[in-house]
């Protein structure tokens, strides 16, 4: 069995944050990207594998094979909890139905925006929320209930519509920021009024991240009281992405009070996993699993993390499996060199290094280096 903390005190009573991976629903949703079958059952294995607590494993409504697909990741014996997304829809219902997975999730407009880009109105929305709801229960173990675009929703509708949600009984309750636009004091305040319009209804965070907030929306809805993040590998899903599972484990692994159970050694296989099946490369600057992430080439870093390899990295490398490296370049100084020369079998004196030194910030490059890994 997976160790579900990654905490390294495993003395501390933290707040466990649950992950709702839906790199196989919202993830597969971005443009352009197209997972084949066997692209699924390897992100799902892999998912499991690294402690995933639930998968949302697609939109049984997008047609047969869609269903079959479900049905096949439903039948690999996962030891995480599996669930599939639905509009608010009678026949989606009975599409996730014929699935045969524990879980279903129902998303609901609740911004005029979408009520009224969707020919609905307030009416209908809490008729359906209950009729759904009821057509759901006898054959689902968990009900999960979505305010899409909660983040432009009016205030007084949300509010009503999460006691709807409580007086139905379903499991969990997600706030989606749909467009990405809430901000980090905005989505606190939602998730604080949602657990005080509904104490005992849990909630999850769905982010987008439009305007790069994503990470940062999802670590202070944690913080406010959500029992859940939804995720995805990479960040990837619609226009720029979701949240990425990658950033917000860390962020938690780190944190004073809360925790996940990702096991963080596995993060990046599985991010390289995504990104061949979904032919998006990892940029190389990006956090946490960017190959340049725990690369340095500058004299000051370098020196400093010859003494202390705290000094310019915020975590260990090997929490996920890597190491620190050092590079030759331009910013190199005189420690660093130093240091990669005595690597390579080279006691060079000081005169020699001040000349490499010379060349190197005239531009000139070493061919073929080889990147030196403490």
């Amino acid at each position: 069995m997976i160790d579900r903390s990654i905490r390294m005190d495993t003395s501390r009573s933290d707040t466990y944050i649950e992950f709702n991976d839906t790199t196989l629903r919202d993830g597969a949703q971005a443009a352009g990207v197209v997972f084949d079958s066997c692209d699924k059952i390897a992100i799902a294995r892999a998912l499991d594998a690294l402690g995933i607590d639930e998968i949302e494993t697609g939109i049984p409504a997008m047609g047969a094979q869609e269903e079959a697909d479900i049905v096949q990741i439903g039948s690999l014996g996962l030891r995480c909890r599996l669930s599939v997304w639905c509009r608010a829809r009678s026949e989606d219902v009975w599409a996730a139905v014929r699935c045969g997975v524990s879980g279903i999730h129902i998303s609901f407009p609740v911004s005029n925006i979408l009520l009224q880009a969707l020919g609905k109105n307030r009416a209908w929305l809490f008729q359906q929320l209950q009729e759904l709801v009821s057509l759901a229960r006898p054959h689902f173990t968990r009900i999960s209930i979505g305010a899409q675009d909660a983040t432009r929703a009016d205030e007084s509708l949300l509010l009503q519509f999460v006691e709807a949600a409580a007086r139905a009984e379903v499991h969990r309750l997600r706030l989606a920021d749909t467009v990405g636009v809430g901000r980090p004091d905005t989505i606190r305040r939602l998730i604080t009024l949602c657990r005080q319009a509904a104490p005992n209804l849990p909630v999850e965070f769905h982010g987008h991240n439009d305007l790069g907030l994503a990470t940062a929306n999802a670590l202070v809805a944690a913080e406010a009281g959500a029992n859940a993040l939804s995720v995805t590998i990479n960040g990837i899903g619609e226009r720029a992405g979701n949240t990425a599972l990658e950033q917000v484990a860390i962020l938690l692994m780190l944190h004073p009070s809360l925790c996940c159970g990702i096991d963080s050694t596995r993060m990046p296989s599985i991010c390289k996993l995504v990104a061949l099946a979904s032919d998006r490369p990892i940029a190389p600057d990006r956090p946490i699993v960017g190959d340049l992430c725990f690369t340095h080439e500058s004299g000051v870093h370098c020196h400093a993390l010859l003494r202390d390899c705290r000094s310019y990295e915020p975590f260990a490398p090997h929490i996920i499996g890597r190491r620190h490296r050092m590079t030759i370049g331009s910013h190199s100084g005189g420690a660093g060199l130093r240091h990669l020369l005595r690597q390579a079998g080279i006691d060079a004196s000081a005169e020699q290094i001040q000349s490499l030194q010379t060349l190197l910030h005239r531009g000139y490059r070493i061919p073929e280096q080889q990147p030196s890994y403490s």
